[in-house]
């Protein structure tokens, strides 16, 4: 290939807006908290969907929600040990439990034996701390009597005697609290709708979102109107760049978003690795935790964020500021993705290669130098022809790589080139 690569300004996945959104390019890594009344079943967050609890017996729960222990401050101590920069947590969840003091309802935390509105409690110890604050709110909505509950995926099987299905009256429900989210919380930096089962057409939301909030960045499960950015869900999408804004979704545990008392939880590897994915490919990325009952985070919670942090810290440089930049390669035998920041390249090992050496073809030119991140120690580089690719013309190779020192964490190699070498 020519020693000079084509010059791509930021591609599609990190485009700024050029207003009060751009945190969303510069803030890479977030937190997701999923509370609420849920959490004293210690199952799921939709267990009553998924379970054969009585709606009785689940809509008595806020009597026993009392979590004295919720202090946001550890919160966000576990979130800035991985290197969180934003927050976002669940206002209302499908049960239609309010985690705030709202006036259009007392299915909310006001009427538990707790009695404190959690969701101020945590604005303002984001603000106080300068982490971007987010909020949840489900479009389904399993306690109102007004909401169309008519059997689809994340609905109750039908209303209740006495409720009357009317999406007019639920909608005026729904615009009622958003306005209190956007008024009454501090800036708002991110509002995640989920699910709009009923289909909802409603881009007056948005609007009053976007008029009351100008930071506030909007998901794609929104009931009409533009949304701001994607989000999949627990998986990393195939390809090596994201070709509009992406915020992928995942949780420390495989089976619950909410606590679970006996979760099966993600390995630290597998958690690495869809980060790195994530943000090489140009997305943002935002990892869930399930407080318990009494508002404190499970020990795995806060061990596992702890060694995202540990990893991170060694590793952020190659996502920061940085674009997607896997398009100076093609596809070899060992997966890989590139990032690159002005004339350093960065090679990011998410999976570990077969062997201790790596090639990157059609590269042509030496590195002045090339870094392992993980530890800061040299990596040796040539260009030559392999007896596998003997067929090809001499390519750039990275030899010595430590494949088996770092068997649990993907390895990152900044490549520094230069200043001509890209463009």
């Amino acid at each position: 290939m020519s020693t000079k690569a084509p010059v791509r300004s930021w591609l599609p996945g990190r485009k700024p807006f050029h207003d009060a959104r751009d945190w969303f390019v510069e803030k890479r890594l977030g937190m997701f908290v999923h509370w609420g009344v849920y959490a004293l079943t210690g199952w799921h967050e939709q267990t009553l969907w998924r379970s054969s609890m009585p709606r009785s017996e689940y809509e008595a729960l806020p009597a026993r929600f009392n979590p004295v222990q919720f202090d946001p401050d550890r919160w966000l101590d576990a979130a800035e040990s991985a290197g969180m920069e934003f927050l976002c947590f669940t206002a209302k969840h499908h049960d239609g439990f309010c985690m705030w003091d709202t006036a259009h309802t007392d299915y909310s935390i006001m009427h538990t034996p707790y009695r404190r509105d959690v969701l101020k409690m945590l604005s303002d110890a984001c603000h106080d701390r300068g982490i971007g604050f987010g909020v949840y709110y489900s479009l389904p909505d399993w306690h109102h009597p007004n909401y169309p509950n008519k059997g689809r995926h994340h609905e109750m099987f039908g209303p209740r005697p006495g409720e009357e299905s009317d999406e007019a009256k639920y909608l005026d429900y729904v615009r009622g609290q958003v306005r209190e989210l956007c008024t009454g919380y501090g800036e708002i930096t991110q509002f995640f709708w989920d699910v709009n089962v009923a289909e909802f057409d409603a881009p007056d939301l948005n609007d009053l979102i976007r008029s009351l909030q100008p930071s506030a960045v909007i998901n794609d499960r929104c009931p009409g109107g533009q949304a701001d950015f994607q989000t999949p869900e627990r998986r990393v999408p195939a390809g090596g760049v994201f070709d509009k804004p992406t915020l992928a979704v995942q949780s420390t545990g495989r089976e619950s978003w909410g606590y679970r008392k006996d979760e099966d939880y993600y390995s630290h590897r597998f958690l690495l690795q869809g980060i790195d994915r994530v943000l090489a490919m140009g997305g943002n990325y935002q990892l869930n935790v399930g407080p318990r009952p009494d508002g404190t985070l499970a020990p795995e919670d806060i061990h596992t964020l702890g060694r995202i942090g540990d990893w991170y810290r060694r590793v952020r440089e190659a996502f920061d500021r940085t674009e997607p930049a896997s398009f100076l390669v093609r596809s070899g035998r060992d997966p890989l993705l590139l990032t690159r920041k002005g004339s350093s390249v960065y090679v990011h090992l998410y999976d570990g290669p077969e062997t201790s050496g790596v090639v990157l073809h059609p590269i042509d030119v030496l590195p002045e130098r090339a870094t392992l991140l993980n530890d800061q120690r040299p990596i040796e580089c040539v260009v030559d022809v392999t007896p596998t690719r003997y067929l090809e013309r001499p390519a750039l190779r990275l030899r010595g790589i430590p494949v088996n020192e770092y068997p649990g964490e993907p390895m990152v190699i900044r490549l520094d080139f230069g200043t001509d070498a890209f463009g």
